[in-house]
């Protein structure tokens, strides 16, 4: 009895399966109809959905629309010792930084965060220098289409690229975190916030916000009296303010605090860094 109700089963999921892409669509609208219409089906869940079309949308989108811009770069200079960058490197927790000899349109390599432990064990040494340490930098223009790059950073095993403009210099940085994200969304990593909470310290005194934290819970958090007539979550009061929906690395000041976005894809706002400019 079971053997036939599985049997079933199957030919009902293959029936439906067959009807959602009985007629071929002809162009990348009818596909996604096609998906949508198969995910209401439920053939296909929510986040099976949002990765493919984020997969499709990726070939119509250039490195420019999300690198980091140049005037967001975190970049370390040829000539600085360890104790004068390394401070920055421990606060942003990056593990790549371009270094840039006289200006940021001279990037002489790229600095791998791992490169540095053996010298944070033996301390500051007199024969120090960066230029030991630097992988070779990998140059893209902003046009380049992501697909395209997502296929080069598999192929030469690179995780950045130094991002040039039409004039040669430097307009900013892409990971390919960068690209995976606007695939899969938001991607996780050891700094984001506890799945159970909505905020988390740093040792510098900023703190991880989750855009989707209740207004009120902000307010008791940081002592604050934000209003949520209008917005329930901080997310939505930060969009607010910058009046369009944000890319990483864009900062904002609201009240006593600034915020800069650490994550956010194509749809939202995920998780923002909260400076507070009254310590």
């Amino acid at each position: 009895m079971s053997e036939d109700r599985s049997s079933n089963e199957q030919k009902s999921w293959l029936n439906k399966l067959t009807q959602a892409f009985a007629h071929e669509p002809k162009n990348r609208k009818q596909l996604l109809e096609v998906l949508r219409e198969a995910h209401q089906n439920k053939l296909l869940d929510s986040e099976a959905l949002a990765i493919v079309e984020g997969a499709i949308q990726v070939a119509d989108l250039q490195v420019r629309d999300i690198m980091v811009p140049r005037s967001q770069m975190m970049s370390i200079k040829a000539n600085q010792m360890p104790k004068e960058f390394l401070p920055s490197i421990l606060d942003a927790a990056h593990s790549r930084y371009p270094v840039v000899g006289e200006s940021l349109d001279d990037v002489i390599g790229i600095l791998l965060a791992k490169d540095l432990l053996p010298l944070i064990l033996q301390g500051d040494q007199p024969s120090f220098s960066i230029k030991d340490l630097l992988r070779p930098a990998t140059f893209v223009p902003e046009s380049k289409r992501l697909n395209v790059l997502l296929r080069e950073f598999r192929a030469n095993h690179n995780h950045m690229a130094v991002v040039i403009d039409e004039y040669g210099g430097v307009a900013g940085l892409v990971t390919i975190e960068d690209v995976l994200e606007q695939i899969v969304g938001d991607i996780e990593d050891e700094h984001d916030v506890e799945e159970d909470s909505y905020v988390k310290p740093l040792p510098s005194g900023d703190f991880l916000v989750k855009a989707l934290t209740p207004i009120d819970s902000f307010n008791d958090s940081f002592d604050t009296q934000f209003s949520d007539d209008e917005f329930d979550t901080v997310g939505g009061l930060v969009m607010n303010s910058f009046g369009h929906l944000p890319k990483r690395n864009e900062v904002t000041d609201i009240g006593e605090f600034r915020f800069r976005v650490i994550s956010a894809d194509s749809r939202r706002v995920h998780l923002l860094r909260l400076t507070p400019l009254v310590r």
